[in-house]
């Protein structure tokens, strides 16, 4: 046997031992394969589709029981204008987020006869939805790595394959392009209103396939019956110039489309296999366990899906919400149709919404998804901080907590009446201890440089000039919401829970990152916060969502205190005061699940195993029940699809199984009874931490690199 048949011989073994060092025992692509999303019974309407999309361009993906395909298209940046009759405050001032239209996909003779086979399949790990339909085969993608949707059609004989585009706002801002040469092309152009920043902003798309011909305007035909057709529909969306302009960027986009097919889906497909190897989590025991873990894979998957693009996650629904034909705001109204362009909390990102889907990410390694929010609210800062000056006329800024994606504040001196989020300042401390994690996590200077320096010293900044020190030389919060739930409220819990955090950790910036000065200036005002409000509840000591006699009216289902333990950390497992924060905990007020509800992330990082796994099953598997996608979360105090509800679902699991505090990384910290699990999570320090839980014990961990194992804790063996 020469040399060169021994190391083929050799190779498997060497592979094998290679992957067992290395932590790639996993198999992720066969494990995925069960959660795959699968129906037998098409449509019939938006109300029964399926989300794709490559982080920026997003469908809605049904059939209608003759075989037709439909998909509504979305973009993260498709903002309108308000309808001038909308009465709704929220959405006139923030703008809408709209669906570029409609397309169907029609093959004749249909092969989905009466007797004939049907299937709809989600395949997560290569990005697809393959649709069969007897002998005929529909493929929808959305380019991981180029702004194109592709459509893809085979069949055993030749059928005649027609594409329309139904545009529901002819007439009322959008144009569709007359006697086109084989292809549709349409725009929306935002009429004039007083929102300024809409009101330059074009968005539309093209639609081509090879040897099809026009039939009409709206309609493609395919020259003659074939066997094959790849349907090629580019969208896009610009900010400045005429319609001219954009449609010459938009044919310069579907001229650039050169790279083969086959090469386009493999680095696709190759996308979404590396997506999928950035962490895990699979969990297994009982029903339960496999719902959760279909849950927690399909609500990082509809993340995916939008959180790449010009701008930020909705809460509200994301890029994916659908129409609704029996839309009741309340139960002393009529219900009524409407599209799906519309959705309730309008155009608008709400902070303490919006993060929900963010956290997560951390764990998760999606770090690329997490920029879209960092760099909207760093382009929001230099207009604010004009307007902080302006009005109060010293430095720093803050975020609202409901704002457009151009940003904006409005005075709120002491005199201003209370309102639910008027004196609410506590956003910009929330993001800024985001920023940073991410910064911990990637170790990213350019990124602390950039953007997590200005906007975090911004906001310390706000603080420090904002407000006046009481007769201890202590800084004074007052007026200042404890978020949404009490109003003008004295020292709240949120705000010094987050100034201690933040200004803490800025303290401990490298030279490199932040200069002497500004670290003095923070060691200053952290020398100079008050305590955290504590109180006696039942003979025990608990945290208070303000300070003095707790009088004030509440307004909403929040505990305001609990802000302590997430999402600013001062109390957990591991830190001092770890019964203050449990006692806290259990004698909250409010106890309600799913939404924006933080119980199951602050159940987990106090060490409340069953809570946390109760709390986190509700919200991973809350489906609306109008809508059949199983991560389209029920609406809750949001609309459907309400990514809060999946969001914080992510993050209760991922603290569940592990918590980080420094260097230091907590393995299953509230790990409940009777689930085993498979997982790789992401923790800081560019580490990733893969192992499995069997039987309550921790199993084949792997920490890369490796020099990071000395700070793994194995809550298990304390348990």
């Amino acid at each position: 046997m020469n040399k060169y048949k021994i190391s083929l011989l050799l190779l498997p073994v060497l592979l094998f031992l290679t992957s067992v060092c290395f932590g790639q025992t996993t198999n992720v692509a066969g494990l995925l394969e069960k959660y795959n999303v699968s129906w037998d019974t098409p449509g019939p309407t938006s109300s029964q589709s399926m989300p794709i999309g490559n982080g920026d361009i997003g469908l809605n993906v049904w059939v209608e029981p003759n075989g037709d395909l439909l998909f509504y298209i979305a973009k993260t940046d498709a903002w309108g204008v308000a309808d001038v009759n909308e009465k709704n405050n929220w959405i006139r001032e923030g703008g809408v987020l709209m669906k570029l239209g409609k397309v169907r996909v029609s093959l004749s003779p249909s092969s989905l006869t009466k007797d004939a086979a049907f299937k709809q399949i989600l395949k997560l790990h290569t990005g697809e939805i393959l649709v069969k339909e007897g002998d005929t085969e529909l493929k929808v993608w959305v380019d991981a790595n180029n702004p194109v949707i592709r459509v893809e059609t085979k069949s055993l004989k030749p059928v005649s394959v027609k594409v329309t585009v139904d545009n529901w706002r002819l007439g009322k801002g959008d144009t569709l392009l007359a006697k086109q040469a084989n292809n549709i092309t349409w725009y929306h152009r935002n009429r004039k209103s007083e929102l300024t920043p809409l009101n330059n902003i074009i968005f539309g798309a093209t639609v081509k396939g090879s040897g099809m011909v026009n039939r009409n305007d709206t309609t493609l035909q395919s020259a003659k019956p074939l066997t094959q057709q790849v349907i090629s529909i580019y969208p896009l969306t610009t900010k400045t110039g005429t319609a001219q302009q954009f449609l010459s960027k938009l044919n310069s986009q579907t001229v650039a489309d050169k790279q083969p097919l086959s090469i386009a889906q493999t680095e696709h497909q190759k996308w979404w296999s590396n997506f999928w190897q950035r962490s895990w989590v699979f969990i297994g025991g009982n029903d339960d366990a496999e719902k959760t873990t279909q849950g927690y894979i399909l609500q990082r998957f509809v993340t995916a899906c939008a959180g790449r693009g010009a701008y930020p996650i909705k809460f509200n629904g994301s890029i994916f919400v659908v129409d609704n034909p029996q839309y009741q705001p309340n139960r002393n109204e009529p219900a009524r149709a409407i599209d799906a362009d519309y959705r309730e909390w309008g155009g608008q990102y709400w902070f303490q919404n919006t993060r929900a889907m963010y956290w997560p990410r951390l764990s998760a390694g999606d770090f690329d998804e997490m920029l879209p929010l960092f760099k909207m609210y760093a382009s929001i800062l230099p207009g604010n901080k004009e307007l902080v000056r302006k009005y109060y006329n010293h430095g720093g800024a803050y975020f609202a907590e409901t704002a457009p994606f151009w940003g904006g504040l409005l005075y709120m001196g002491p005199e201003v009446p209370e309102n639910w989020t008027g004196h609410y300042f506590t956003p910009i401390l929330e993001l800024s201890m985001m920023m940073l994690d991410y910064y911990e996590h990637t170790q990213d200077k350019k990124f602390a440089r950039e953007i997590l320096l200005p906007v975090a010293s911004a906001g310390l900044q706000f603080f420090d000039e904002h407000f006046k020190r009481d007769e201890q030389g202590k800084l004074l919060l007052d007026p200042d919401n404890s978020i949404e739930m009490f109003w003008k409220a004295h020292n709240p819990a949120p705000d010094i829970a987050g100034l201690r955090a933040v200004t803490s950790r800025m303290i401990s910036l490298t030279g490199d990152v932040a200069d002497e000065a500004s670290i003095s200036r923070w060691k200053r005002l952290y020398s100079e916060l008050p305590p955290l409000p504590v109180g006696v509840k039942n003979d025990k000591q608990i945290l208070l969502p303000y300070t003095g006699p707790q009088t004030v009216k509440g307004h909403n289902f929040e505990n305001p205190e609990l802000y302590a333990i997430y999402p600013f950390r001062i109390y957990g497992l591991g830190k001092s005061d770890l019964q203050l924060a449990k006692n806290s905990f259990d004698v909250r007020q409010f106890k309600d699940k799913g939404c924006w509800h933080q119980d199951p992330i602050q159940a987990a990082m106090i060490g409340y195993a069953d809570v946390a796994k109760d709390y986190v099953t509700f919200a991973l598997t809350r489906k609306q029940p109008n809508l059949k996608f199983p991560a389209f979360w029920a609406t809750g105090h949001d609309y459907a699809p309400d990514e809060d509800n999946g969001g914080n679902g992510e993050h209760g699991l991922q603290q569940m199984l592990m918590q980080t505090d420094g260097k230091k990384i907590m393995l299953l910290p509230a790990w409940p009874k009777g689930w085993d699990a498979e997982f790789k999570l992401n923790a800081p320090y560019k580490t990733t931490v893969q192992g499995k839980v069997k039987d309550g014990k921790l199993i084949d961990l792997v920490v890369s690199p490796a020099s990071r194992k000395a700070d793994v804790i194995d809550m298990s063996v304390q348990q």
